[in-house]
């Protein structure tokens, strides 16, 4: 499992489709195939893997899949049935495909007469596919929320400058996540006061391999030469204030993971609609003071509605700190903080 775990890596980390391994053993334990997924309109891992053998050398054999095989006819045919077909005696997997339309895979399995095995690495695998999984289950994308700030949390100076706050390494780190994203969400006053190009750039300036589509929020017109225009992606205009439309719109789009980053305005609609999944936030250390706070209002109007944080992990960039938080739905030490 651990080698389809290393396979999975090999296929793209955005776009509509998991990323899947798959390795097939013969009657002895000893590897025939390996296959992976690498991407929409691509033979899933399972068949990918298959494709590498000759008639009648899968049968009796076990595959060995990171998810569940899919059950559906989409662009491809379903791997339950191609596992099937190819004479397969038993499919180990780790995490269960949450899809509405993909799932069933294991009961068709069985129903044929196959062995089924789940569950083995399941959290190794959830862990991996996390933004998949959760996009998959809650219907829309995976959200990610990023803001660079001071440590008294303010993201601008007084006067709106903001050009830089966070040194070079934090900023490469923001790049490396926009390469991992579907999309890459702002508002029009970001983009009225920043001119961002919204693109993925490495150290040198150059474009990265993989480029996040810019989403522009708002209702404002924005200028013509603006650098937006110039990504290499085209622009996506959502011309509402409501979040929860941008989002719909964005899944329909066959977005599944989503980096919204910026403003304060924008960002604080996110954390107020519930609609966060993962906080990305860049601390430098430094006090600017005055009004320009990262974060306005969330809905939080007593300190019983506090939105609690999970820290997941912190990491010195330079001299900034990187934290990665999600939030905490059920925080073990609530109750003693509202009673404080």
């Amino acid at each position: 499992m651990r080698t389809a775990i290393e396979l999975a890596h090999n296929g793209p980390a955005t776009g509509v489709n998991p990323r899947v391994g798959c390795v097939i053993l013969d009657a002895a334990g000893a590897t025939i195939a390996e296959g992976w997924h690498r991407g929409v309109g691509t033979p899933h891992a399972e068949v990918d893997a298959l494709s590498k053998l000759g008639e009648g050398e899968a049968a009796g054999a076990t595959a060995v899949v990171t998810l569940e095989p899919c059950n559906h006819w989409g662009h491809t045919g379903p791997c339950s049935e191609a596992l099937i077909e190819a004479g397969v005696a038993r499919v180990v997997y780790a995490a269960t495909d949450p899809g509405h339309s993909s799932s069933g895979g294991a009961a068709r399995l069985r129903e044929a007469g196959v062995e089924v095995i789940g569950g083995v690495l399941a959290d190794e695998v959830e862990a991996f596919l996390g933004d998949w999984l959760t996009a998959a289950r809650l219907g829309r994308p995976y959200i990610t929320v990023k803001w660079a700030s001071s440590l008294d949390g303010r993201a601008a100076a007084d006067d709106g400058t903001s050009t830089w706050i966070t040194g070079a390494a934090a900023r490469q780190r923001v790049h490396e996540q926009r390469e991992a994203s579907d999309a890459i969400v702002v508002g029009t006053g970001t983009v009225l006061a920043d001119d961002p190009s919204l693109t993925a750039r490495g150290d040198a300036g150059e474009l990265l391999r993989t480029q996040p589509t810019p989403v522009v929020v708002g209702m404002r017109a924005v200028p013509k030469d603006a650098a937006v225009f110039r990504h290499p992606n085209p622009v996506i205009f959502e011309g509402t204030h409501d979040v929860h439309d941008v989002v719909a719109d964005l899944h329909q789009r066959g977005f599944r993971r989503v980096y919204v980053e910026g403003g304060p305005t924008l960002a604080s609609a996110f954390i107020e609609a519930g609609l966060v999944d993962e906080y990305a936030i860049y601390l430098a250390p430094t006090l600017l003071g005055g009004s320009k706070v990262a974060i306005g209002e969330i809905g939080v109007g007593t300190i019983s509605e506090q939105r609690l944080l999970c820290i997941h992990s912190i990491e010195q960039l330079g001299a900034d700190l990187f934290i990665r938080a999600a939030p905490e739905r059920q925080h073990p030490e609530q109750s003693q903080r509202e009673g404080n």
